[in-house]
């Protein structure tokens, strides 16, 4: 064994032409040693400062000998509990699809930034969309920001990678005029309040499905997003408290809305008289001839024939919601009001969605400003 160096570690020869060195290292999991080889004594001592340097920095770990594959796959399970079950279905879709294929056998302490951006081209190549990619590079960064947390690796290579932008969607919103139309095929439709709320509100479908009667006050026209339907894995909907704490919010309600609900609060009383004990009571606003929740999908379907009835695009149920805030924004109403009645995090979000509107908002509030001052 040779002699250990002046405050270098424990550095030996281990054998003929193999030299190794060890330093002690804080890890999560408590004090280990880390060890190092090399040919030469001089290569092991180089190895044995730069990890005393990284100690001394906090940036040295120890870690499992564990690939990407065991690692995510582990990281998924804890996290279950942390995140709706249509984002445990999808972030296993990416690993189980995308990331095990071209990187999951690669040792999680050996992962580069060079492993993930090949992955990322590589899906590009193969034909997801950036949207898609960009999606799974917030995922794998999640991940590894918890690996780097709980002492496994580093740093996050992540944050040395660009992913691609996201695809921009060119929404479609029904003009005032086409939203009458709307309406005027609606008229009489067994899910015509729902509908109606939708463009009146602006509130998202699983919102709008899971909406009970207690969460709306007639005498005020106010409702509450309390909860949303979500998907969870076999196909079944589920209710979920709402995303964000900005998803919880108080909406106020038009007459003709108000008035809708009322009407079709008194036919919902009818089936439930005639379901007698087959009627399952949850309280649902919208809900089938039994009280059980609805589907959305056939409530997608109801809708693209509204539309193809009304001689009107096809759109999406969500471009309900789009056509909501362009025209409050289109009547000159606050986008902080808008903000508030969409449940957006930030009015950045908001502005930045319904960007297209503000160049009309401002030629209006030019055209005031100029009458008030010749005037």
């Amino acid at each position: 064994m040779g002699k250990r160096g002046n405050g270098e570690g424990s550095i030996y020869k281990q054998r003929e032409n193999l030299w190794a060195a060890s330093i002690t290292v804080e890890t999560a999991q408590g004090r280990k040693r880390k060890y190092f080889y090399g040919k030469t004594r001089k290569e092991v001592q180089e190895k044995l400062a730069a990890a005393a340097h990284e100690r001394q920095q906090g940036t040295i770990v120890t870690a499992p000998n564990q690939t990407i594959e065991q690692f995510l796959t582990n990281w998924l399970t804890a996290h279950k509990s942390s995140v709706r079950p249509r984002t445990t279905e999808r972030y296993e879709g990416f690993i189980r699809l995308h990331v095990v294929p071209v990187i999951g056998r690669v040792r999680l302490d050996k992962l580069s930034a060079q492993h993930v951006q090949t992955l990322y081209a590589q899906k590009l190549e193969e034909g997801l969309s950036p949207t898609t990619v960009n999606t799974l590079h917030m995922m794998l960064h999640r991940a590894l920001k918890d690996a780097v947390r709980w002492g496994l690796v580093a740093r996050n290579v992540c944050d040395l990678v660009s992913p691609p932008r996201r695809a921009h969607y060119e929404f479609k919103s029904l003009s005032k005029e086409q939203a009458q139309k709307l309406l005027t095929a609606l008229h009489g439709h067994n899910m015509e309040a729902l509908f109606v709320l939708a463009l009146t509100t602006g509130m998202r479908r699983g919102e709008i499905l899971a909406l009970k009667w207690q969460d709306i006050d007639f005498e005020q026209n106010m409702l509450q997003v309390r909860r949303i339907f979500t998907r969870s894995k076999g196909q079944r909907y589920v209710e979920v408290e709402p995303k964000t704490e900005k998803s919880r919010r108080s909406v106020a309600l038009p007459t003709i809305t108000t008035t809708l609900l009322k009407k079709h609060q008194a036919s919902q009383q009818e089936l439930r008289l005639q379901a007698g004990e087959y009627w399952q009571a949850h309280d649902l606003v919208f809900c089938t001839a039994l009280g059980t929740p609805l589907n959305p999908n056939k409530v997608l379907e109801r809708f693209k024939t509204v539309l193809k009835k009304a001689g009107l695009p096809d759109i999406r149920f969500h471009d309900l919601r789009h056509s909501a805030a362009t025209m409050l924004l289109a009547m000159g109403v606050h986008p902080k009001v808008v903000q508030e009645l969409l449940g957006h995090n930030q009015i950045s979000m908001t502005m930045d969605i319904y960007s297209h509107v503000l160049p009309t908002m401002q030629k209006e509030a030019m055209g005031r400003m100029n009458d008030a001052l010749q005037g």
